[in-house]
């Protein structure tokens, strides 16, 4: 059932769409609430499909807003999106386009995705791919996301099989964390170090901060582009997207 506001705004589209057309102005203003009320009560009980035709043209017009915001916020923090320097980043590092993950370790919808996107990721050469570590899912998200900044600091180039791998662990605990960086050839003892330096936690905090001006409320999130897709999505759809980035910059 739509919602009290919904049905108010319907309610003024339908209004504004059965009082207007052909109606001077004068018998506009001389209407009383009570006749403009009957008038739409009874057009309503006749053409009940209106209604929905009404809605569907309300949900067209927030999505275009909506639509519209996201691009706006999207263009004014693109160096925080795409070029924030400690992001740890996969790929062609000068790609022309790139794809931005919003992700947490424990998320089932990510754990899900992330071997078909790293299927993507080895198939594609040309693309580059930003990890947006975003911990919202308890404590052993936020240490497993420390350990994954910090080993990005000290070998860019072993992070992303410290990722994957800790996509596919159930136990994020920081011995365990430590111990699957430990197989990827990270120091325990350097790493643990590391991830407890102030600016880890200052990354974490500012990614947090951007995906709320984002208006991205759970992971995985994706952008590309000055599009944002929220929630799992089939990674055939982010390859088309890549590749009309690609063919626009051309």
């Amino acid at each position: 059932m739509p919602r009290p506001t919904r049905v108010l705004a319907v309610l003024a589209l339908l209004g504004a769409a059965l009082l207007l057309p052909g109606m001077p102005v004068r018998a506009q203003e001389k209407l009383p609430v009570e006749a403009i009320e009957r008038i739409v009560r009874d057009y309503l009980l006749r053409q009940p499909e209106v209604i929905y035709q009404a809605i569907q043209e309300l949900q067209k017009r927030q999505q275009a807003e909506e639509a519209s915001r996201q691009k706006a916020t999207i263009t004014r923090h693109k160096d925080e999106i795409f070029h924030q320097a400690e992001d740890p980043v996969a790929g062609d590092q000068n790609g022309k386009v790139t794809l931005v993950e919003f992700f947490d370790y424990h998320c089932g919808y990510c754990r899900a995705m992330s071997p078909s996107l790293r299927k993507m990721l080895d198939g594609d050469k040309e693309l580059r791919f930003v990890f947006k570590e975003l911990p919202v899912l308890g404590p052993d998200s936020v240490t497993a996301a420390k350990a994954a900044l910090a080993a990005a600091k000290l070998d860019a180039k072993k992070y992303p099989s410290l990722h994957f791998a800790l996509m596919q662990s159930r136990d994020l605990s920081r011995d365990a964390v430590l111990e699957i960086a430990a197989r990827q050839g990270y120091d325990r003892g350097q790493l643990g170090a590391e991830m407890e330096q102030d600016w880890v936690k200052a990354r974490i905090d500012a990614n947090l901060a951007l995906a709320d001006k984002l208006g991205i409320s759970g992971t995985p999130s994706f952008v590309i582009g000055e599009t944002l897709i929220p929630g799992a999505v089939d990674v055939a759809q982010l390859q088309r997207l890549i590749q009309e980035q690609r063919e626009a910059s051309n």
